[in-house]
């Protein structure tokens, strides 16, 4: 395809591909220990096979049909196939909990959901009779069960066989009665407050980022995906799933993210996206094991850094080291950043980022270790890239500029807002929260706090909403956890803490007159409020009664660990505000050293 791309449908874009790569592998994934392969050719006849399967169960254009699963060859499949039918995806991530599945399938209007597993299928199971409107489920592990309303992905697959021969039905044929502005996917993202919205994204907001992206990442049919990020979230499957098949490219599918170091080892892949926190991971990996070394290889390390971030100077401009500098920096490439190159497989030309910020530190760590990683910057409402950094021009600290055909401006209060054929539709069966995002002239509010620098590239400076991304690029609404702790009798206030950190944490104000009756019943005998705080008895009864609160919540968002406070936050200390509510960057800033504490511990 060049550098130029030309497809108005996702499944337009599906059958070129088919078309154009018929014997080469598309997909990877490991069955009993080896690397089974696709071709693309081979994925058009399972595609073509599903779709009519779906079809003879009834599933047409605007049915909705989730797909709860990792990811995997069968999750490529199912999309692919919906598409073709004009039915919209509606994806879960497979960490979900069953109440929290229950409201998407009840909210989307889903006629069917399609489970990778026997554990994703029990949390169906645990609901399916409550929801009249779900039809049966589909195994992706070929479980049949008629009595649940359970088939086999297979079995599927062979009706479909058979509804081709007794119907004609071709999956090109049935791509004709979709327009670009039908619906492709419904993705539920977290609100700041309460149940999460379902993203309406369409066929021309997908094709086109897919090709705006393509113009400002070239990627090609020699490309070596490794995909271990959720397909359930736009970024994995925009970036990776739709725009490495539209190129060509192999994708190679990660047992699980504990997998990735021996995957990349394995399978050398040429582009690895992911959110910052892999590259945190790596980058303290390396700290550590520099830290055990000789004296002189700490040396030559430290000096190879230094070398390496005078040489990113020229890297990320696309420019060659010049003159000693260039002899040094080979130098250094020999003895400290090949060993790291070869740590990820050897091949890598490129890491993508996003999803969560990513520290400057680290994105010229990599530069100098002739790894790019090269960050963007989007939502789920916007397919989702809006901006992104160039391979001619890397800016550590921003996250690029505009990709063609999508608009950036700034608004009067620093507020990001984008508009393009990128931007979502609206928010499914909730008006009131699509005209609050979306004006009049199509300006989509991102909730981000930015400002461009002299290249018109962008810098994000705060977060306007609470909603929590924390470094592995999960999102995270603080509210109901909030709600949920508060709700304990031991607990008076409280701040759920954990954008851009490792994990979700909390700053805990005890209720302290029934904490005070609860310790004197236990012999604690201490009435200083600051002292009781610290208690080790008292500590370790509130982190049982937080993880009670907690089972409640799906693991990522869950409160790991929290900090007591020996003080209320009052209207006097100007921690709360006259109505009272509390106010975050009052007390993040008052209690920036415990904050701390919690973190680096």
């Amino acid at each position: 395809m060049g550098n130029y791309m030309s497809f108005k449908l996702i499944p337009e874009m599906f059958l070129q591909s088919v078309d154009k790569y018929k014997d080469k592998i598309a997909y990877y994934e490991k069955k009993e220990g080896q690397w089974v392969g696709l071709t693309f050719k081979e994925i058009g006849n399972q595609v073509e096979l599903f779709s009519a399967g779906l079809a003879s169960l009834g599933v047409k254009k605007d049915s909705k049909v989730a797909i709860l699963s990792g990811n995997c060859p069968r999750w490529g499949i199912s999309d692919y196939a919906l598409a073709g039918l004009g039915a919209g995806s509606v994806t879960v991530y497979p960490t979900l909990i069953s109440p929290q599945i229950k409201y998407i399938i009840e909210d989307s209007d889903a006629e069917f959901i399609i489970t990778q597993n026997s554990e994703q299928t029990d949390k169906i199971l645990t609901f399916i009779q409550d929801c009249p409107n779900l039809r049966g489920i589909i195994t992706m592990d070929d479980t049949n069960d008629s009595e649940n309303r359970i088939q086999g992905f297979k079995d599927v697959q062979d009706a479909g066989e058979q509804y081709i021969k007794s119907t004609g039905f071709s999956y090109a044929e049935s791509t004709r009665h979709i327009n670009p502005d039908d619906l492709l996917t419904l993705i539920y993202t977290s609100g700041t407050t309460g149940n999460p919205k379902g993203v309406i994204l369409t066929h021309k907001n997908l094709c086109s980022n897919i090709i705006s992206a393509h113009v400002a990442m070239p990627m090609v049919s020699d490309d070596v995906f490794l995909s271990f990020l959720p397909l359930s979230h736009s970024f994995e499957r925009m970036t990776g799933h739709f725009s490495g098949f539209a190129n060509g490219g192999t994708t190679y599918f990660a047992e699980s993210v504990e997998s990735v170091a021996a995957d990349m080892l394995d399978v050398s892949p040429t582009i690895t996206i992911a959110v910052p926190r892999l590259y945190e991971k790596i980058y303290a990996k390396v700290l550590d094991k520099v830290s055990k070394d000789p004296a002189l290889r700490q040396k030559i390390f430290w000096w190879a850094i230094n070398v390496g971030k005078e040489a990113s100077k020229y890297l990320r401009r696309s420019q060659t080291v010049p003159g000693i500098l260039g002899l040094k920096f080979k130098l250094a490439d020999k003895l400290v950043y090949s060993k790291l190159k070869s740590r990820v497989g050897g091949k890598l030309r490129l890491f993508i980022s996003g999803g969560a910020p990513l520290s400057k530190e680290i994105g010229e760590f990599f530069m100098a270790a002739g790894l790019p990683i090269i960050e963007g910057y989007g939502l789920t409402e916007t397919s989702p890239v809006i901006t992104c950094n160039r391979l001619e021009l890397i800016k550590f600290g921003t996250v690029g500029k505009a990709i063609d055909g999508v608009e950036v401006k700034i608004a009067k209060d620093g507020e990001i807002l984008c508009r393009g054929d990128n931007v979502m539709t609206g928010y499914y069966n909730n008006k009131a929260a699509t005209s609050e995002a979306i004006d009049s002239e199509g300006w989509f509010y991102t909730g981000d706090i930015g400002e461009f620098d002299e290249d018109n590239y962008l810098k994000i400076t705060d977060r306007k909403k609470s909603l929590l991304v924390t470094a592995g690029g999960k999102n995270v609404a603080p509210t109901p956890l909030e709600l949920a702790l508060t709700g304990n009798k031991f607990i008076e206030q409280c701040l759920v803490l954990g954008d851009r950190r490792k994990f979700i944490s909390a700053l805990i104000v005890p209720a302290f007159d029934i904490l005070l009756e609860w310790a004197q019943k236990n012999d604690i005998t201490i009435k200083d409020k600051k002292a009781l705080v610290k208690n080790k008895t008292v500590l370790e009864f509130y982190d049982q009664e937080i993880e009670k609160v907690m089972s409640n919540f799906s693991h990522y968002e869950r409160v790991k660990k929290v900090a007591l406070l020996g003080q209320e936050w009052t209207i006097k200390s100007g921690e709360m505000t006259p109505k009272l509510s509390i106010k975050r960057k009052v007390v993040e800033k008052n209690f920036a050293h415990v904050i701390e504490e919690i973190y680096n511990v």
